[in-house]
């Protein structure tokens, strides 16, 4: 279910780092740094275990060690707590990856 106006500012609150954009009925965006793209791929890989899981795929693009990310419901015409939750799960991971060099 697409979030309404006071559910997506608390949600918003709790994601620092991504960027909210009105565009396509809402979308978060972030672009993540790694070290290298070996670290930037297996990011991916994981995230994309993570994904399939939850049925809930991310719009991405990555060149080098840099990985940008757009998540967005379509199904729901803009952010649900789908986005929300794997915007949440994807900083955890770069975090870990971070702590690991």
């Amino acid at each position: 279910m697409k979030l309404a106006e006071p559910q997506l500012s608390a949600a918003l609150a709790t994601l620092p780092g991504w960027r909210f954009e009105a565009q396509r009925g809402g979308v978060i965006e972030r672009e993540f740094r790694f070290r290298d793209f070996v670290q930037a791929f297996g990011f991916m890989a994981q995230v994309a275990l993570l994904a399939e899981r939850a049925n809930h795929h991310p719009e991405w693009f990555n060149v080098y060690n840099r990985v940008r990310v757009t998540l967005t419901t379509h199904d729901d015409g803009g952010l649900s707590m789908k986005d929300v939750e794997l915007a949440r799960q994807m900083d955890a991971l770069a975090a870990a990856l971070a702590g690991q060099g």
